[in-house]
């Protein structure tokens, strides 16, 4: 987990990727030496001396003409562009794995990308139109389109970021654009960092989600006075599942030293409170299995050709199936988060469940309907995640000629997980409103400053009113306390 954040940490926009060093240095001319040897030997290499894709029989005139070649034709992306931070995270992870000396990259040529992201150059990168089997062609495409003064770039102005053609941000830095010689070319699109970045992105918001969504179930413990007894350690112990034991501590860190059980409350709570431990440590215990598997990805090769030792080869590793599965695995486990959620704002609105209170946490049962609404909304948020976390990896279509006969769609699967965690966002948001109504409903005079700045954004319902931005707001309060906490 530290690991990926410590990724993200360093593509962020005050970051600055490190020159070559002499290894990187050396390992790059290696290559580069490499594939010049197989090239006077007369080997047939795959985009120099050949076409691309099903016309890898065709011989190519030119070295010069496939670069242009390759990024032009491979500019079919569609869709809005991805968020700025994402974009940036992209050309970090390329530049990072372009200089492992596999990919037959000249240090000169390198230097002059990383010197331009170093100085804020973020090229606007279209979300659509990727199969993310030879890597994510169009995605990667754009990107090098964009350094070449092609489409557009984010700029960042007093901490806000807009969208600019790319040729004009690029003489703003008086920079030419750039010529994509057909080795660089293919190293940076033939690489899985679109579909990769996001997965990331979204591994680092669903296991905030978690330490989230646990926050708020110790909140309502606490508020109901349920049982405390199920989060003991001894229950995850005789279990021995990591994920079970982490949260099950949080939960009983969260709780106040004199949290005891209201005789009136049930022995045994129902699921959505007495396993809470068990399945946001399951959720946990996979988002960590993800994250391991992402972070292999970002420090690895993903280039075709690649050169190991004196051969150039040629094989598959642009094919994202390792990041699409982590993806589609983020996205199940975040439901569970979410769905938990949503069934506990159910507990807590209905009086068979939350110790005789009113339903729907309202004050005025007939004239008010209180959380009636939010309830509703979750519950449709929940089933659209449902919707859009369905396995990317079962779309599979062939494509490209039968060339591309088995694809991962692994960035579709990102772009869909990451739409299911803003909903699941607002589901905790939600939660949240629904504990500050209970806080108030039970006279519970918060303790710490999150539960009263939770208090301030939504204070009683005296009456009926839109609560659509509390919502919101308690989702953004919720997310940087739960961000705090797992801040190295």
């Amino acid at each position: 987990m530290s690991g990926l954040a410590s990724l993200v940490r360093q593509a962020g926009w005050d970051a600055v990727l490190p020159d070559c060093g002499p290894d990187d240095i050396d390992r790059m001319a290696e290559s580069t030496a490499t594939v010049d040897k197989a090239l006077a030997a007369g080997v047939r290499i795959y985009g120099l001396t050949q076409g691309f894709g099903p016309l890898v029989e065709f011989t190519a005139a030119s070295e010069a003409e496939q670069g242009t070649s390759l990024i032009a034709h491979l500019g079919s992306g569609q869709g809005r562009p991805l968020d700025p931070d994402v974009c940036r995270l992209i050309v970090w992870l390329r530049l990072v794995s372009m200089r492992k000396g596999y990919s037959a990259v000249s240090p000169e040529f390198w230097h002059v990308l990383a010197d331009l992201w170093n100085r804020g150059f973020t090229p606007a990168i279209p979300r659509d139109g990727t199969v993310s089997a030879s890597g994510d062609l169009q995605p990667l495409a754009h990107a090098a389109l964009a350094y070449a003064g092609h489409g557009d770039a984010w700029v960042r102005v007093e901490n806000e970021w807009t969208l600019r053609p790319a040729a004009e941000t690029l003489a703003a830095l008086s920079a030419e654009p750039v010529e994509w010689p057909v080795r660089e070319a293919l190293a940076f699109v033939n690489g899985t960092g679109a579909s990769l970045a996001v997965a990331i992105v979204n591994q680092q918001s669903a296991t905030r989600l978690v330490r989230a969504v646990t926050l708020l179930t110790a909140r309502i413990v606490f508020l109901l006075r349920a049982n405390r007894e199920h989060y003991h350690p001894g229950v995850a112990v005789a279990r021995g599942q990591p994920g079970q034991s982490t949260v099950a501590r949080w939960l009983r860190e969260s709780l106040p030293p004199d949290t005891a059980r209201d005789p009136a409350r049930p022995l045994q709570e129902p699921y959505s409170l007495r396993c809470a431990p068990q399945v946001l440590g399951a959720v946990l215990d996979q988002l960590d299995s993800a994250g391991n598997v992402l972070l292999n990805e970002a420090f690895g090769c993903t280039d075709n050709p690649l050169t190991y030792e004196t051969e150039v080869l040629h094989g598959g590793n642009f094919h994202a199936m390792p990041v699409g599965l982590a993806s589609d695995q983020i996205g199940l486990a975040l439901h569970q988060a979410a769905y938990l959620a949503e069934r506990q704002l159910a507990l807590i609105c209905d009086p068979g469940t939350n110790g005789g209170l009113p339903p729907m946490l309202t004050p005025r049962p007939g004239r008010g309907c209180g959380l009636a609404g939010v309830q509703i909304s979750a519950t449709s948020f929940v089933s659209r995640i449902r919707q859009l976390v369905y396995p990317a990896s079962l779309t599979s279509l062939p494509t490209n000629g039968w060339n591309q006969d088995h694809v991962p769609m692994a960035l579709n699967g990102a772009n869909s997980v990451a739409d299911a965690l803003d909903l699941a966002w607002l589901v905790a948001g939600s939660l949240a409103v629904g504990a500050a109504q209970l806080a108030s409903m039970v006279g519970e005079q918060p303790r710490d400053e999150l539960w009263a700045a939770l208090a301030r954004i939504s204070p009683p319902l005296a009456a009926d009113r839109p609560l659509a931005g509390e919502v919101r707001a308690a989702r953004d309060l919720l997310a940087e306390a739960a961000g705090q906490l797992f801040r190295p």
